[in-house]
């Protein structure tokens, strides 16, 4: 049984959906563009940035929208966990052309923490908003 109320889980399930479709739509965007289809892939841009606000709304009223400094906490922890954890266990239970993929995408999560984690720097030692 779920330690979560049926309200939090709905909007959990519902957050993780549409951020799924938006990610799942700008692919078909990059695949649209890559065909040399430019208004469908403007279309499905447009559908992405739809269920990015939705998505935004879900986890705003899940009440899991932290501060600033508490986003760029959570998604280093997150991207940690992903590099350390996540994608070294699916790597070792996969066929090798699937392992490859995921190494890759490995790669890239670990520049993602080392730029969060001079992101959280930044921040830490900021007044305000950091340099773009």
């Amino acid at each position: 049984m779920s330690r979560l109320p049926r309200s939090q889980e709905h909007l959990k399930t519902a957050f993780a959906a549409e951020a799924a479709s938006a990610a799942r739509f700008r692919a078909y965007a990059a695949r649209a563009e890559g065909e040399e289809m430019p208004a469908l892939a403007e279309h499905w841009r447009r559908f992405a940035g739809d269920k990015d606000r939705l998505a935004g709304e879900l986890l705003e009223a899940a009440g899991q929208m932290p501060d600033a400094a508490g986003a760029v906490r959570e998604a280093l922890a997150e991207e940690r966990y992903e590099n350390d954890v996540l994608y070294p266990r699916m790597i070792g239970e996969v066929d090798e052309a699937t392992a490859t993929t995921l190494e890759r995408t490995v790669s890239e999560q670990r520049d993602h923490a080392e730029q969060l984690e001079a992101l959280r720097r930044e921040l830490q030692a900021s007044r305000g908003d950091i340099e773009g």
